[in-house]
């Protein structure tokens, strides 16, 4: 009998180095006395009524959260503007931050939210809280046009002895050694374009993403010569790993989080919304997460039940 899908798609956050005495003083001094709740987390959804707007921090990678034209776009900010307004708060400010900075960047207050498709994963659960999953995708890989290696997955990878590239901070780094590809085969890459970038120049063979990220990818390089293959299900483990990502927030902001969630379920829920919401960034209804998957049992390390 298969264990239980477990779902999730960038992990393995590395965290800003610990504060030095200063700014533990100053974390100190930002938190309500007992309860380790920053200050600003305590009726924070009424402030951010009373200011009528809410700090986002995203990646800038699309389609999950992106600037299009100056102005913020994507999945995730287009869920969460179409929930903040419902809640009352008309505006989105947006924060562009580096992955891998956005839950340190959370935490110390530059943002509210994280509005960048992260995924729920157990490490990062212990850090922040998330919002039930928003949506759910299986990673594929972009190969030159032709498929030279005929690489499909990752456990091709390996046997073809290829060099996967992969976002720094993502999970697909662990999928691809947990199949066998070697540490030195797997060459982190800071954003989207690069790794399309080195596909092209030859200094990988494949790069591991979302099969929604990799199709946008081809879509915004319209005439290079890759193709993405079909979505797969890694495995590590012997558990298969899907992808399931949402909203972040503050551990102090469970008011916040609840009252986002409650919204997101109606539009989760609703297929036609859904797809009329975020269709226009690759989503589909079989993105849209089933009322099983939650998100404790992914904090959990467990999949849907």
């Amino acid at each position: 009998m298969s264990r239980p899908a477990q779902l999730d798609r960038r992990g393995f956050l590395a965290l800003a180095p610990a504060l030095g005495a200063a700014g533990l003083l100053a974390a100190c001094s930002r938190t309500e006395v007992g309860t380790g709740t920053p200050k600003e987390d305590v009726g924070l959804l009424a402030k951010l009524r009373e200011q009528g707007f809410v700090k986002v921090g995203f990646a800038g990678e699309a389609p999950y959260g992106f600037q299009d034209g100056g102005e913020l776009s994507g999945e995730a900010p287009t869920l969460h503007r179409a929930i903040f307004k419902a809640l009352g708060v008309p505006e989105l400010r947006p924060a562009l931050t580096e992955f891998g900075s956005l839950i340190p960047g959370l935490l110390a207050g530059r943002f509210d939210v994280v509005s960048a498709g992260m995924s729920i994963t157990p490490e990062r659960c212990g850090k922040v809280i998330f919002s039930q999953p928003e949506f759910v995708s299986p990673t594929a890989l972009m190969v030159r046009q032709g498929n030279p290696k005929r690489l499909s997955d990752f456990a091709s990878c390996a046997r073809e002895g290829a060099t996967v590239g992969v976002l720094t901070a993502a999970v697909e780094a662990s999928y691809a050694k947990a199949a066998g590809v070697p540490d030195d085969a797997v060459k982190s890459l800071a954003k989207q374009q690069d790794g399309l970038d080195a596909l092209l120049a030859g200094r990988i063979d494949a790069f591991a993403l979302t099969g929604i990220s990799l199709r946008w990818l081809a879509r915004t390089n319209q005439g290079a010569a890759v193709e993405v293959g079909s979505p797969f299900v890694p495995e590590v483990g012997g558990v298969r790993q899907w992808s399931a990502g949402g909203a972040v927030f503050r551990p102090g902001a469970r008011d916040l989080r609840d009252a986002f969630d409650r919204e997101l379920a109606k539009i989760t829920g609703d297929a036609g919304r859904y797809v009329g919401l975020v269709g226009r960034f690759g989503f589909t209804a079989k993105e849209a997460p089933p009322r099983s998957l939650r998100t404790a049992d992914l904090c959990a390390g467990k999949g849907p039940a």
